[in-house]
């Protein structure tokens, strides 16, 4: 009785061939249980296997591999031992050459807040939020190589075909509102990262959980939101009619295709795209913001103006409902970005001041307003770099070790978990993978990451693979 009831209200609403019947249809076959996502869960305690912490997540992705040993993690080794050549013999995996000498870091190095947590003078904005933070200072990974290396902080696999952290956060909690994509992606102006989109790819989950990618420094961040002023033809009356006939011909498509969620990813978009020409210029409008605030994130800067603003609007997207917001810095490729293999002291620098204060700015602005007792934010890279010059002064890859930071509801601040050896080249104690990192933010939110699968060429899939603990020494 059930199913019948569904097929003849599923039945109505295709012939009704109305702007309001295709509004409907998607809502009415996720909640009855025939959609391809399950029921939202816009209430912060309702996790899907336990009481949430977390409601909402910005991810700040440091794109081409920070050096741990210039940022965070303060190695006085390395000036005992600066000049000597004790790194390996043969070229390692990943990394792009020999290596050469063991190199101090040009940058000096304090201690910060009660914690007394070692911060380098190219973070000095965010060594003020120390005792905010938890860290994990021994991350590592399967790789040195760019590709797959932002593969596996993303999706936690190697190779592309995999859904990312944002899709099954999207997939298994719903969105918390219907006016903003629940995941979206802020890349860097200057161009997308590596793997371009395979980062914030859906794979093989249903395709409306993929990222949203909005380009913060067009003049319309959502293209094509509006028809064309210039043409008369177009006004509110055509988008509807246009909308409508649509909708009738993709849901009759749909019908006969029902293994096919790219038709449903489309309905979905357009239902969307009409209900955010109400809600996005509202929020991708920063005049409303005060002074104040403009200079807390350094939108006038032009060092820090791009990062800022994109900071900035993940602030004003989570606030507004979206449920997961990566903001990236840096694009693919040798310059602009944390690959520096050239020359440490010259090139981090320059990508280091462009997110500081920012950073710092968005993480101010979040507690300000409260946002911090129910979000989390993430910082983190792919990789991280060699204690071994390369060249005269830079740094190889390196996936041995690195450092990830978070900043929010349900975490410990002022902890730190595990260490890497003496040089920072190998992650020592405490050991963490990208699988660890998703089990907890999973766990934040309410989720049991052994739990949330999906079917799929007769493997149960999950974001953790066959991997994963939460890492409960960062979680108050």
């Amino acid at each position: 009785m059930h199913h019948r009831s569904i097929h003849s209200r599923r039945h109505f609403l295709g012939q009704a061939g109305g702007g309001m019947a295709g509004l409907a249809l998607s809502h009415l076959l996720a909640r009855d249980g025939f959609g391809s996502m399950p029921t939202p869960r816009a209430e912060l305690n309702g996790g899907l296997h336990h009481p949430a912490r977390v409601k909402r997540i910005i991810q700040l992705f440091m794109n081409g591999g920070v050096s741990q040993m210039d940022t965070f993690d303060y190695k006085p080794e390395l000036a005992r031992l600066h000049g000597q050549k004790i790194g390996p013999k043969e070229k390692p995996e990943g990394q792009t050459g020999a290596s050469g000498a063991v190199m101090k870091s040009p940058f000096e190095f304090k201690q910060h807040g009660q914690s007394g947590r070692w911060v380098s003078s190219v973070f000095p904005h965010q060594a003020k939020w120390v005792d905010e933070m938890a860290f994990l200072m021994a991350m590592t990974t399967k790789t040195s190589v760019h590709g797959p290396g932002s593969y596996m902080m993303n999706t936690g696999f190697l190779l592309p075909g995999f859904p990312c952290m944002g899709s099954w956060i999207s997939y298994g909690l719903g969105s918390l509102t219907d006016n903003l994509p629940a995941f979206v992606v802020l890349p860097d102006v200057r161009g997308l990262p590596y793997n371009q989109k395979g980062n914030f790819s859906s794979a093989f989950l249903p395709s409306r959980h993929q990222g949203t990618i909005i380009n913060a420094g067009s003049a319309q961040p959502v293209p094509d939101l509006f028809a064309d002023p210039k043409h008369a033809f177009t006004g509110q009356e055509a988008d509807a009619a246009s909308l409508d006939l649509l909708q009738a011909m993709n849901r009759r498509h749909a019908g006969a295709h029902p293994d096919d969620t790219r038709l449903e990813a489309r309905m979905a978009s357009y239902e969307l795209a009409a209900k955010m020409q109400l809600s996005a210029p509202e929020a991708f409008d920063l005049t409303s913001e005060s002074a104040v605030t403009r200079a807390a994130y350094g939108l006038d800067d032009p060092v820090t103006g791009d990062f800022g603003r994109r900071c900035l609007l993940a602030r004003r997207l989570v606030e507004r409902g979206s449920r997961v917001v990566q903001v990236w810095s840096g694009p693919q490729g040798a310059v602009n970005n944390w690959d520096n293999h050239s020359s440490i002291l010259t090139e981090l620098p320059p990508i280091a001041a462009s997110v500081d204060l920012p950073i710092a700015g968005l993480l101010g602005d979040l507690k300000s307003r409260g946002l911090l007792d129910d979000t989390l934010v993430i910082f983190t890279t792919e990789f991280g770099r060699t204690p071994f010059e390369q060249g005269s002064l830079g740094r190889d890859h390196n996936g041995n070790s690195f450092v990830t930071w978070m900043v929010g509801a349900g975490i410990k601040a002022g902890a730190a978990h595990g260490r890497s050896d003496d040089l920072g080249f190998k992650a020592a104690e405490g050991i963490t993978y990208c699988y660890d990192l998703h089990a907890t933010i999973l766990h934040l939110m309410g989720v049991d990451h052994t739990k949330l699968t999906f079917r799929t060429s007769g493997v149960d899939r999950r974001l953790t693979d066959v991997h994963g603990h939460v890492v409960s020494e960062v979680l108050a």
